[in-house]
């Protein structure tokens, strides 16, 4: 038997039978009664085999609809949150503006007017409302539509948009009745009510009932009135068409044909309909911002892994409610916040002023002093003057300009429009001038990440500072100079000459580091050198060690995800990194040469409790203690006589603490890393755009500017108590002794004469590795290279060896003097004392 036409027979047999219905009609020979009967037999079976196809048709679409199984694992909108380590709720990942309510937080006028409209009938029928869609079939037949849908219809269509479809066609009406009737076999009716009223769009980006009563009326679902909730309600019949803020006549009228149904079905009294019809809508609007919690940049962060972690779990990080709990500690994140916004505004001051005012002199080194007198100053005043051009750059590449050519404009109409724009002029000069922030703080004992604070205010910059951008550390990376000396065996009482250092490099060029200040000519320590920055005592140590070997160590401390340049200028830390990454690194320092990768999520569960996943970092060795507590020791003076003082001075901070600051070209970053044993916190501070900088040299420093917002930090956590102060590095500090330059001046006596009788002279630095040219950006390098009296006389190498005793001997009645005025210092201590 020929099974492929079936169909054809069965669709040949039920003309036939229809025509044999239909034929007698148009027999004139036949009576009009019969004619008449035939005709009803006609309609019938054919009513019959539309219903039967409607039925197939309607069984054949089932597989196309979401499944029981969907259903269940669809429990909407139960979104997942981010937990501090102590317990506090910090994010909430949701797909849109809503806050889920359960139905006894829902003011019952809310419920009474919902079902009293939209279905009286609610409780009674199975997801369809059979007398109510053959009303609404005839109603829409004579030409007057009216909805037939109940509200278990309505939320699937607003649940599976997608499945469903919003065409008005039959195809998605039975789809509709189908999962209606799936909806009524999964869920209550209670839950069902629920679920609608907190799924429906009201305008401005408020979903739910919750979110709109905040948005209208300033009040909690539950506290909505009957009159308030009637408004809310008679909106789900055209959110926009019924907008109470733009149309409040029109949503008058029908807020009163929702307490006509509510009189109607019996939960109103005519007598309260009659006292409420004729007051007016009061409301009290303002659009409901997105939460976005106490570390939003953090959050943005752990989503975006979230996501990932979840599709290969199958999970749904918007339905599942996950609970992720994190190593913020909520009270040292509000901290954080504080400090950052409290300093960041006092800096933002500071550069207002100084770029508001033509004279370039440092007004004063109180940030206060600034912010009463911005009042007075028109911002960036003299910077924009002054640098003309530099906006032309700034405007060429905006998008706004870009779009503008891609219009078809000229260039020169398209400077020219935006230019007369002022409200477009007013943004650009305030995104550029604006001053950003990124701050993060690290636990070294467990590498877990206790405050992070990507800028200013996230909700005009959402570019995360802490993870995202990279920009030049500065004098923050000698650590790792040092650090890589001290690995391979220099002592911190190593001396090297304050003098010009010139390094030739690949390309020919001659790069010459400076400081602010000329070279002293005098002797000091490799300690010294990094207490105070020396850039030209960093730049000798790195050419006995090689940049190579200082990346290497970076990237075993947690440098490891920017590119470091192995040349020469890496000493001057001119290779863009992250904050992250630099505050990682110091705590590997912290934790006793220990690198332990920073984590943010310690686990994952479900909402009942099940642990899904766990993390945990691992210790990895990149510093022997030895080095590493000669490297703590000399980054201790940094804070204690160095650059990085004013932690002290300032903020009163008491405890063991070493750190280091640092500080860009033309100041265009500031950095500041402090650690103590049982944290460690950096910041940096800058614009978006290098080009614009801090003008003075004097709050361009990061001991300056970066040092402002780690050390209120610190000053506020210790004075919360939230980290014991009493706790210790594991390595004594440094004390000079009187002996010490008696013993560095036999050391180089000894060592230059065993090097002269058996080396001939004195072995010289090992060649620079070679690498692609690059300059140090903050001090430019000349094309020429030095004669050789030149080299000599700037502290290079004689071949003389009268010319080494001198040397010698000069340097043994600088150390000498140096032990008769450290002596003279503690007789006059010691008189005070007595």
């Amino acid at each position: 038997m020929n099974t492929s036409r079936i169909p054809f027979r069965l669709a040949r047999w039920l003309v036939d039978r229809l025509a044999a219905y239909f034929w007698p009609v148009f027999d004139p020979a036949l009576g009009m009664r019969r004619r008449f009967f035939s005709a009803l037999k006609g309609l019938a079976a054919l009513a019959a085999a539309g219903l039967t196809m409607l039925c197939v048709y309607a069984v054949a679409l089932i597989p196309f609809t979401p499944s029981i199984a969907d259903l269940q694992k669809a429990k909407i909108d139960q979104p997942s949150m981010l937990i501090s380590s102590d317990g506090k709720r910090i994010a909430t990942y949701k797909p849109m503006n809503r806050e889920w309510v359960r139905l006894n937080r829902v003011s019952q006028h809310v419920i009474n007017a919902l079902i009293a409209t939209e279905d009286h009938r609610f409780y009674q029928h199975y997801g369809i409302d059979v007398r109510r869609t053959a009303s609404g079939v005839l109603r829409t037949v004579l030409g007057d539509p009216e909805g037939g849908s109940t509200l278990t219809q309505q939320l699937a269509r607003n649940l599976y948009p997608e499945e469903i479809g919003r065409e008005r066609t039959i195809t998605r009406k039975i789809k509709e009745t189908i999962t209606a009737i799936k909806i009524e076999s999964t869920y209550t009716k209670k839950e069902i009510l629920e679920t609608y009223l907190n799924s429906m769009p009201f305008l401005y980006n408020a979903f739910g009932i919750e979110m709109a009563a905040r948005t209208y009326f300033d009040k909690p679902a539950q506290k909505l009135d009957v009159i308030e909730s009637a408004t809310l309600i008679a909106m789900l019949k055209g959110t926009s068409y019924y907008n109470p803020v733009l149309n409040p006549e029109r949503a008058l009228r029908r807020r009163n044909v929702v307490l006509s149904q509510m009189v109607k079905r019996g939960v109103l009294s005519q007598a309260e309909f009659e006292r409420l019809k004729t007051r007016p809508i009061r409301l009290d609007f303002e659009r409901q911002p997105e939460a976005i919690g106490i570390a939003p940049h953090l959050a943005a962060h752990i989503r975006k892994w979230l996501i990932d972690w979840a599709d290969r779990n199958d999970h749904n990080i918007y339905a599942d409610g996950l609970r992720v709990h994190t190593t913020i500690d909520s009270r040292l994140q509000a901290l954080a916040n504080q400090a950052v916004n409290r300093q960041s505004d006092a800096l933002q001051a500071v550069a207002d002023v100084e770029w508001g005012l033509s004279s370039p002199r440092l007004i004063s080194t109180s940030a206060k002093a600034y912010v009463d007198m911005r009042r007075r100053v028109q911002p960036f005043a003299y910077f924009w003057k002054s640098k003309n051009g530099l906006l032309d750059v700034f405007i060429r590449e905006s998008a706004a300009y870009r779009a503008a050519l891609q219009s078809g404009a000229e260039p020169e109409a398209a400077m020219a429009l935006l230019k007369n724009d002022s409200e477009f002029m007013s943004k650009l000069r305030a995104a550029k001038t604006r001053l950003q922030a990124g701050f993060i703080a690290i636990d070294p004992a467990t590498g877990e990440v206790k405050a992070w604070v990507g800028s200013r205010d996230f909700k005009t910059d959402q570019y995360d500072h802490v993870a995202q951008a990279r920009r030049q550390p500065g004098s923050t990376f000698k650590a790792f100079v040092y650090g890589a000396a001290l690995e391979q065996g220099m002592s911190p009482n190593k001396r090297f000459t304050d003098s010009p250092v010139e390094i030739r490099l690949p390309d020919g060029t001659i790069w010459r580091p400076s400081d602010l200040g000329e070279p002293t000519g005098r002797r000091m320590t490799a300690r010294e050198g990094l207490i105070h920055s020396k850039n030209t005592i960093t730049v000798q140590v790195m050419q006995e060690i090689g940049p190579k070997k200082t990346a290497e160590l970076a990237r075993k401390m947690g440098i490891n995800r920017s590119k470091l340049d192995e040349v020469p200028a890496l000493a001057l830390g001119t290779s863009p990194i992250t904050p992250l990454e630099m505050v990682s690194a110091y705590s590997t320092i912290a934790a006793s040469g220990v690198y332990r990768q920073p984590i943010f999520i310690t686990r994952i569960t479900d909402n009942k409790g099940k642990v899904l996943a766990e993390f945990a970092t691992q210790d990895k060795r990149a510093m022997t203690e030895k080095a590493v507590g000669d490297l703590i020791n000399m980054l201790r003076g940094a804070v204690d006589q160095g650059t990085g003082q004013a932690v002290r001075t300032q903020f009163g901070l008491r405890g063991d603490f070493a750190g280091k600051t640092g500080t860009t070209q033309n100041n265009s970053d500031g950095w500041f890393i402090l650690m103590h044993p049982r944290l460690v916190a950096g910041s940096w501070v800058g614009f978006n755009d290098p080009r614009v900088t801090m003008r003075s040299n004097h709050w361009g420093e990061g001991g300056h500017n970066a040092l402002l917002l780690v050390g209120d930090f610190f000053q506020q956590t210790l004075a919360a108590r939230l980290i014991d102060s009493r706790a210790d590095f594991p390595f004594d500090r440094y004390y000079e002794s009187i002996w010490d330059p008696y013993f560095d001046i036999a050391r180089e006596w000894l060592g230059g004469i065993l090097k002269d009788w058996f080396g001939g002279e004195r072995a010289r630095p090992a060649p620079l590795p070679r690498a692609s040219p690059r300059r140090d950006l903050r001090f430019e390098a000349p094309d020429s290279e030095l004669s050789q009296p030149d080299f000599e006389q700037f502290g290079g190498t004689s071949d003389r060896p009268e010319q080494r005793q001198l040397e010698r001997e000069a340097e043994k009645n600088r150390l000498l003097e140096r032990l008769r005025q450290k002596q003279q210092l503690r007789e006059q201590e010691n008189r005070a004392t007595d």
